[in-house]
């Protein structure tokens, strides 16, 4: 007699009768077991991709990333405020980016402000010259006797003679760059002088200090160390062109 073919022995192979009886899979102790999932964005602002490194000029559509120039197509040096920008002649100072003055601009301007004093001091001294003749004739009294408040009027006049001068030229230098931020002999070449921490011209003790640092040091030296003040801007490795009385009074010479 035949059977019927046993589902779990299809070939009618002997069985064991030791073998146990195969084993369904169970499900995980506790929660059900969930499929792997897929990352999930994190929260707040969606999350972008991964920005690619651009190379060359800027894609169209984007706007420049800072310290870019689009010109050479790679990454440029932030300007440093107060540091000249390598050899461009120009410098970067809390008001912004200028040209430095070059040398050739400031001796321009000084000896146009060196004329115009001495042309002042010399019509200052031709009207006291002039005063001064007045006042010499009349040192003799009629009956003989001098004149002693002419003899004083005549010290006094020599005195102005030598004080006066000086006066003029520290007002030229000092009033005018405390006032304006330039003698009129920098005003005509267009030059600028400014206070490096702050951009803007400098207070009277800025100014008086940089008119009277070689002044002084010329009194001491017999003018030697006002010489080496004034070239001086040919000494500065930094670029901007800044003398010994620049530094003394931290100003700038700038062209705006």
């Amino acid at each position: 007699m035949s059977y019927p073919p046993d589902p779990n022995n299809p070939y009618g192979q002997p069985q064991d009768p030791y073998a146990k009886p195969p084993q369904q899979p169970q499900p995980g102790y506790g929660y059900p077991q969930q499929p792997p999932q897929q990352p999930q964005p994190g929260y707040g602002y969606p999350q972008q991709p991964p920005a690619q490194p651009q190379y060359g000029y800027p894609q169209q559509g984007q706007p420049p990333q800072p310290g870019y120039d689009p010109a050479y197509g790679y990454p440029q040096q932030m300007p440093v405020p107060g540091v000249a920008q390598g050899a461009t002649g120009y410098v970067t100072i809390p008001t912004g980016t200028f040209q430095i003055a070059s040398y050739g601009a400031r001796f321009g301007a000084r000896l146009l402000d060196f004329v115009f004093c001495i042309i002042i001091v010399w019509i200052f001294n031709l009207v006291v010259l002039s005063g001064l003749g007045l006042v010499g004739s009349s040192t003799v009294n009629a009956d003989g006797t001098v004149n002693s408040a002419a003899v004083s009027g005549i010290f006094a006049t020599l005195i102005a003679l030598m004080v006066i001068p000086v006066l003029i030229f520290i007002a030229w230098d000092t009033a005018f760059v405390a006032w304006k931020g330039a003698t009129p002999g920098k005003m005509i070449l267009g030059l600028l002088i400014v206070d490096e921490r702050t951009g803007v011209k400098p207070s009277f003790g800025g100014a008086l200090t940089r008119w009277g640092f070689p002044m002084g040091l010329g009194l001491v030296t017999c003018y030697i160390g006002s010489i080496l003040i004034y070239i001086s801007p040919f000494f500065d490795n930094t670029g901007k062109l800044r003398g010994w009385h620049d530094r003394a009074a931290n100003t700038l010479v700038i062209k705006p």
